[in-house]
Formats: structure tokens, sequence, C-alpha cells
């Protein structure tokens, strides 16, 4: 029987359309979900979109329309964005979908009949951008670091809250026991950090008359639940908890989220977890944000990069490289047009499709074929990646596994340069056809590795090598800057 392997992203909220930052997560988790697959493990890749929650029913009303009808048209513009960059999910869970709310409602109980749930009134400074309450350390001049164009709230209600306080020990105990929980390590310390200082309760509902759009609190109608508790209930709700079968077959699973997320995915969701009774997540990688320019991105500033123009220009596969290979994994990454164009021009267009159209064209003009390409089904994939590759793609470095398959491309253009078979065929015929020979098994080696991050592209390189064919349309046109 294969490993299971589950992974999810977050939810994004549909409070606007799919940006750079959505899109980083995206494609790192579709190249590792890939990568797995090839190595025959049974993948399961949830994605989706987070639909309750004050932004979104201020969103809806401002536009003048039913919220329903509003988080309908963003989810496909959501669903619509992944096919677009070539994202190859198992399921797309929207937290409107009835099985979740039902699964959230469940989940609740659980946690209340665990005692972790009680009604209290209380008063907190509240960031909306963040769904989050916020303690005086945690802002700058009054205002949330992360959203510092809007007001922090002042409220005062009655709400439900969740027993965090409780969770500070058996957290720490959770990281002691697994230290590699979290990745990179310094983010582990840095969550370990803030339970390590004292857990507060936090609120999990709001009162409906003020916030009518969201999960029902089951048995109290005056109330719906925080988003937050509903949305992080979705990692297991897709799975069909409490009773279908995938949850029994695949979690505890892998997370993937961005620095911002820390907290919510690596301490509120694992407290939420034991007081439901459930295991643990098996590993959380956190990744950092994008930059432009140095700066960060903001429709008032007028530095946001939109991703669909980046794919209308460069194409898809253009964009899944710059993400895997030119932003570090786990860091923040800057994007300027200059920046991406060099790296398209410099290590797609001169790179991978010129080393792939030069070795085809030799082989085809020579009537070399690699034996082994004759049928691509019979191909163990999983036996040629290189072993540092890997060991970087099983610990989520993604970017060290793109430079291995970009130093097998160098090393490839230094054989060129150095045996120079496309001058030997007519000295040296026989020594011409094993330096071909050689690059076909170096070509497919490289396209095999590639797949988890450019598919289409290996796709094509491989339909190539098992036809013997050379290559009419480049791989990656030259394109003028504009």
């Amino acid at each position: 029987m294969s490993e299971k392997f589950y992974l999810t992203t977050t939810l994004p909220y549909v409070n606007s359309d799919p940006h750079l930052g959505h899109a980083l997560e995206f494609v790192q988790a579709d190249a590792i979900a890939r990568f797995h697959r090839l190595m025959g493990e049974d993948v399961f890749l949830n994605t989706g979109t987070d639909e309750h929650g004050s932004k979104i029913l201020e969103k809806a009303n401002a536009s003048r329309r039913p919220t329903q009808e509003y988080v309908d048209e963003y989810a496909k513009r959501f669903e619509d964005f992944l096919k677009k960059i070539n994202v190859k999910y198992d399921a797309f869970i929207r937290t409107t979908d009835v099985k979740h709310k039902a699964a959230a409602q469940e989940f609740w109980k659980k946690c209340a009949q665990n005692g972790d749930i009680e009604k209290r009134l209380y008063k907190t400074r509240y960031c909306v951008g963040c769904e989050l309450e916020k303690t005086d350390s945690e802002l700058e001049d009054g205002r949330c670091p992360l959203h510092p164009n809007l007001e922090i709230e002042e409220r005062e209600e009655e709400n439900y809250f969740f027993k965090f306080s409780r969770y500070q020990e058996k957290l720490l105990k959770l990281y002691e026991n697994n230290p590699d929980f979290v990745i990179p390590a310094h983010r582990l310390n840095e969550i370990k950090s803030f339970v390590s200082g004292g857990l507060q309760d936090f609120s999990i509902s709001r009162l409906k008359e003020k916030m009518p759009w969201g999960v029902a609190v089951p048995g109290d109608e005056e109330h719906v639940m925080y988003v937050w508790f509903d949305a992080l209930v979705n990692y297991i709700s897709t799975l069909g908890w409490p009773e279908g079968s995938n949850f029994k077959n695949y979690w505890p699973g892998f997370q993937i989220a961005g620095k911002d997320n820390l907290r919510q995915q690596s301490a509120m969701w694992q407290a939420m977890l034991m007081s439901a009774g459930l295991p643990a997540s098996r590993q959380i990688f956190i990744h950092g944000f994008i930059t432009s320019a140095g700066a960060k991105m903001s429709k008032t500033v007028g530095n946001v990069v939109d991703p669909v123009e980046i794919v209308n220009r460069y194409g898809p596969e253009a964009l899944r490289y710059w993400l895997v290979r030119e932003v570090p994994s786990s860091e923040d990454g800057d994007f300027t047009w200059e920046k991406f164009h060099n790296a398209y021009t410099a290590n797609l267009s001169n790179g991978l499709g010129n080393l792939a159209s030069r070795v085809l064209k030799m082989a085809e003009n020579q009537g070399i074929k690699l034996p082994a390409a004759k049928d691509m089904s019979t191909i163990s994939k999983k036996d040629l990646f290189p072993g540092e590759y890997v060991k970087a793609m099983n610990a989520f470095e993604i970017k060290a596994a793109a430079d291995c398959v970009w130093a097998m491309i160098s090393s490839c253009d230094e054989y060129i340069q150095k045996e120079e078979p496309f001058r030997k065929v007519k000295t040296d015929p026989e020594g011409a056809a094993k330096d071909i020979l050689f690059l076909l098994g170096k070509l497919l080696k490289i396209a095999i590795s590639v797949e988890p991050f450019l598919p289409d592209t290996s796709s094509r390189i491989l339909r190539h090598l098992e036809k013997g064919e050379s290559m009419a349309v480049p791989l990656f046109p030259r394109v003028e800057v504009s």
C-alpha cells in the first residue's frame, strides 16, 4: 500500500483577487505534492477559499450584492486562477459548503464537551485586517504593523472564548518532542517564544446582530463563529471529518502557510485539535512574503503586481519557475519586472529551453534516440532524481531542489562547450554519438526532475525524447521588454 501524504494550503479570503503571495503558496504546495506523487505516494492536496467574517461582509455590502453571490464569484476567480497556473489539487474546500459548516459545528461541540469553551464579557483591541485581537505589544503607534492603514477597533461585548491558556504546556511539549514541527527552525523558535510568554484565551464568536455572516454557534442562535475558528477546521472537514474515510486515511497531514499565519497554524489550531481529541498536524512549513522593489506591495502605493499579467506576458511556467527558484523557499522574495525578465531570459530561454533545443536537434540530425525513451511509461522517475534533490524536496527546501536541476543544466552546457559534439560529428562520428547519447540521458533526468516545478515543460521535453524529434517551437520564446 502506498504511503499517504496529505498537504494543505491556507485558505485565502475572498475579499480580493488572487495576488502574487497566493500564487507563491499555491505553486510551492503543488510542487511538493507533484514530487510526492512521483515518489509513488498516495497524495491528497487541499486548497480552497475562506468565505466568512466581517471583511467579507463589508466587501459584499459595498458591492451591493447578496453575500453568497459575492463569495461565489470570488471563489470561482480563485478556482480559475489555480487552473491558470496549473495547480493540480484534489479538493477545493469552501467554508460556505454545507458539509464544512456541519463539521465546524461538530468540532465546536467537541471542544465545548471538553470544557474549553465558555461565554464571557470582554473588551479588546481588534484588527479587522488580521481578524485577530491585538495586545499593546503587537501594535506600532497604535496600529497593526501588517495593516497600518486600518484603525484598530475597540470592542466590548459578550462572546464565547476558547481556553487557549490551558494549552501552554501541551504546546511546548509538542514542540519539544517534534523539533522540526515548524520549519524553518527560526519560525519554530518564534512560536515557542510566543507560547512561552503566556497564552490568552481568545474569542471564537461574534454577535449575530452585529456580524451575521458566519457559521451558527450550536445551541445559541445569537452568535456565529469567529472566522478563524471556523476556517481552521477546513483542514479536516475537507477530508470528511468526523466520519469520512479520507480523514482516517490522510490525517495528520502537512500544512503550508505564510509567516503571518504562524500563530494561527502552529499554536491556535494545534490547541484546538488537542481540545477535540485529534492528532496534531505532522509538520508546518512557513514561507515568506513577496515585496516589490524592496517595499511591501500595496494598492495605495500602486506597486501591486498582478500574477495574471505575468502569466499573460510570459506564460504560467515562467511564473512557476520564478516562484520556486527566484524566491527563497522560506524567506521574503522581491519582484521587479526587470528581475523577472532577466531570470526568464537567462535561465529559461537561454538556459533550459536552449539546452533542450540543441540536444534534441543534434540527436535528430544524427538519428540517435535514447533507448530508455522508447516508452516513457516504463521509466521509474523517482530513481532518476538526484539524492540531494530528494533530500531538499522532503525538507520543503524547494529552491535548493530547483537549484539542483539548474546545476545539471549548467553542467550540460559546459559539456557541450568542452566536447563540441556538433563539430565532432564530422571528425569523430562515434565519439559524437556517445556525447549525444550522454546528453540525451542528462536531458531525460532534467526533464523528470523539473516536472514538479514546470509540469508542461517536462511533458514537452519527454514527448520529444520519446519521439526522437527536435522542437519546432521553442520552450520559452524570447519576450521583448515593453
